[in-house]
């Protein structure tokens, strides 16, 4: 029988993560057994210390181990946190270093969410792709440049690191767990049973463009507030670095070490968001929001549109505007 370890970090974290990845394997066990099989894991919680209190102590969690009870394990489950990631990091050295070793020693490890701040401390994300929360992706970039960071994806799966997206599409994650270590079967049987949809692929129909200002670079942001103002705009990047008495190139070079995306990048993001905000508040046709956000081409707006949200436009509004939907 394998041993799957299922960590409860000190500070601030998610109890409905922890909770929920028990619960779904504790399952997938039963299932099996039930089908006259072995159990695949023995399940166990493991924090360093004897509890941990949640939500002002309104739930208290209980770890079955201290970690130093446990020498090797196959995979280790880091649940999400919340906000304060760099006070979370402080608290949790011990468990850190845990999570470090045992991967050395041949043990998978995922991460829930915000998790993926605990798995990055431990140096296991540099070079690697991960994804997490889309709140929480600008602060991880900057704290850990080395990790290939991969928001729009809902997993990542790389040399026995596995990693989600944000909030409860850590459900999703554990379908693609048991389904890898149990049997496409069992991971279909809880997905009924939890009522889950299985092999969700993206998360970028949820998420929200706010920009990207975490950065000192005060031209690249005066450019972002023109974009972010002119959204009607077809923008000539060239137009735009002369403005500001730049050349293309150097532009270019520093609008993507401030915000991770080219200028052209940054203007489609921020158009569509500005769409998708028409499409889920208004009963606006496509054609009119395609012309307020600056395209006069419709395939090149669906294509754009699909890019970034995953969904085609049309898709996207009968999703999430419960009036329009049937027009």
């Amino acid at each position: 029988m394998k041993h799957l370890t299922i960590i409860v970090p000190q500070g601030e974290n998610n109890l409905s993560s922890i909770v929920g990845a028990y619960i779904i394997f504790t399952r997938a066990n039963a299932y099996c057994k039930d089908a006259g099989k072995k159990e695949v894991f023995k399940i166990e919680l493991a924090g360093i210390s004897g509890e941990v209190d949640f939500y002002g102590g309104l739930f208290t969690a209980r770890p079955h181990k201290h970690i130093s009870e446990i020498d090797r394990t196959n995979l280790v489950i880091i649940p999400s946190l919340n906000h304060n990631y760099q006070q979370a990091i402080q608290a949790n050295g011990e468990l850190i270093d845990w999570i470090a070793r045992q991967y050395r020693n041949g043990a998978c490890v995922a991460s829930i969410c915000t998790g993926a701040y605990l798995l990055a401390a431990a140096g296991l994300l540099d070079g690697k792709s991960c994804s997490t929360h889309w709140s929480a992706a600008d602060q991880l970039k900057l704290l850990y440049p080395k990790v290939n960071l991969k928001t729009d994806q809902l997993i990542t799966d790389e040399q026995g690191i596995y990693t989600n997206g944000g909030a409860y599409s850590f459900l999703n994650l554990i379908l693609y767990l048991v389904e890898k270590y149990y049997d496409r079967q069992t991971a279909i049987f809880c997905s009924k049973v939890f009522q889950i949809e299985m092999d969700r692929h993206s998360q970028s129909a949820f998420i929200i463009f706010k920009g990207q200002r975490s950065h000192s670079d005060e031209l690249i942001k005066k450019a972002q507030v023109y974009i972010e103002n002119n959204p009607e705009e077809k923008i000539s990047v060239e137009q735009l670095a002369s403005s500001f008495a730049i050349g293309r190139r150097n532009f270019d070079r520093r609008f993507i070490k401030a915000t991770g995306n080219t200028p052209v990048e940054y203007a489609q993001r921020v158009k569509m968001e500005i769409a998708k905000k028409a499409f889920e508040t208004t009963r606006k046709t496509v054609n009119e929001v395609m012309y307020e956000v600056g395209y006069a081409d419709m395939k090149a707006f669906r294509e754009v549109f699909r890019k970034i949200t995953g969904l085609s436009p049309l898709a996207y509004r009968d999703r999430y505007n419960k009036d329009a939907a049937g027009m």
